[in-house]
């Protein structure tokens, strides 16, 4: 630097002049000199402190990384927020229809309460909103909050409204592509996980498990291919095997419902699965970062007895709603299913064993959809079959060998009986 100015190294300021005025020349090459440090990726920058200044070794690697957008990630698999109709893999025809749908049973909403209704973000629904708007299918009756305004159909509207619920009554969250459903379940596969003999002596630490039973449970629970659990009434299969689960992990992410072409299947069951929603106020993850088409579930483990008929095990249409309800299986996957009593079901032995003894092997399943479409589906989960008979007795040797673990459960001793009370 010339001698009319000088550089404070302690604030990181320059002086004022110390005599005579300096030209432009000279300030433009003092600033060019400053932008030059500033733009240097290999030093910081003489005006402010030194980063790694006062810190280990340790840190210097993550300090002079790149910096990047944090990826919120809780597990393999975590949806995040779509930017657009094309990223959620949905079409505005699809939107539109929703919503005509929603106004027609609702009457009257806020383009936010829409947006919150079909889980879709508020900047994709408003364009939706506008268009339909400009054709005149409905009409902004009142203003919400900044750029919110209450909705309403038109006669026009409400006439498409009408034709949209005559096909099908479902107004709910936008259905997810079947092909992200796929993926979501190949992420989460129960086959990558490996629970160790903690993990399990975890998961039945509220039952009295004898430590033989627990090492013949082991392999069994980590080849992921099904299991027979026989022995006397009473003796505790049914609650080993709801608790088996819990050694795989304890969430994994679905889909509210999802669709193959027109058909929408729900796959969300409130009466088998157990929502455990994000925690809020933690900073990591908000209400904006995450699909809201999505939930987060318990790992499932769903139980079926002697009410098990062929239809549980086929997509079932309801031909009055146009929708359609996901077979235990599909809702099973990433966790356990398990046939209790079985042999005592309502259809044959012969009949369930041939319907699965493909997907035991392959890991898939073939499901065919209302108009005749057949789909193929992971079949990713722990297969437990609970029974007091012989499985010898029950099934036949074929389909014994895609069952490679048959583990009696012996009557309890007199000492863990006693310790039971």
């Amino acid at each position: 630097m010339n001698d009319s100015s000088s550089y404070n190294a302690e604030n990181g300021a320059l002086s004022a002049p110390t005599g005579g005025k300096v030209s432009d020349q000279k300030i433009n090459e003092l600033l060019d000199r400053i932008n030059g440090l500033t733009d240097d990726k290999q030093a910081p920058s003489p005006l402010e402190p030194s980063p790694l200044a006062d810190r280990g070794a340790s840190d210097v690697d993550e300090v002079a990384s790149p910096v990047e957008e944090p990826v919120l990630t809780e597990g393999p698999f975590l949806p995040m927020a779509p930017r657009t109709l094309r990223e959620a893999g949905v079409n505005e025809a699809s939107v539109e229809e929703l919503i005509c749908k929603y106004l027609l049973a609702q009457g009257e909403a806020t383009i936010r309460m829409i947006a919150e209704q079909i889980c879709l973000p508020f900047a994709m629904v408003d364009g939706v909103i506008g268009r339909l708007k400009h054709e005149q299918v409905l009409g902004y009756i009142g203003q919400a909050a900044m750029n919110d305004y209450v909705c309403k159909l038109t006669e026009v509207g409400r006439e498409r409204g009408r034709r949209y619920s005559d096909l099908c009554s479902y107004f709910g969250a936008t259905p997810v592509p079947f092909k992200q459903y796929v993926d979501c379940i190949q992420a989460q596969t129960i086959n990558d996980q490996n629970p160790s003999l903690e993990d399990l002596q975890e998961a039945f630490s509220d039952l009295l498990i004898d430590p033989r039973m627990m090492r013949k449970l082991g392999p069994a629970v980590n080849s992921g291919k099904g299991m027979f659990l026989f022995g006397y009434p009473g003796n505790g299969k049914t609650s080993i095997a709801e608790r088996v689960t819990a050694s795989f992990g304890k969430y994994i992410w679905i889909p509210k419902t999802i669709t193959v072409d027109r058909d929408i299947i729900r796959v969300f069951d409130p009466m088998n699965h157990v929502e455990a929603p994000l925690a809020t106020g933690d900073g990591l993850l908000s209400e904006h970062d995450v699909d809201t088409r999505w939930v987060r579930i318990e790992r499932p483990t769903i139980v079926v007895g002697g009410e098990l008929t062929m239809e549980h095990l086929e997509i079932q249409y309801n031909q009055a709603t146009g929708i359609s309800e996901a077979p235990v299986q599909m809702k099973s996957n990433c966790g356990t299913l398990v046939i209790d009593d079985f042999g005592r079901q309502r259809m044959s032995v012969d009949e369930l064993l041939n319907r699965w003894i493909v997907p035991l092997e392959k890991r898939y399943d073939y499901l065919n959809t209302s108009n005749g479409k057949k789909i193929q589906v992971p079949f990713d989960q722990l297969v437990i079959f609970s029974t007091n008979l012989e499985p010898k007795d029950l099934v036949d040797d074929a389909f014994l060998r895609r069952i490679p673990y048959k583990i009696e459960v012996p009557n309890p001793s007199v000492k863990n009986f006693v310790k039971l009370f």
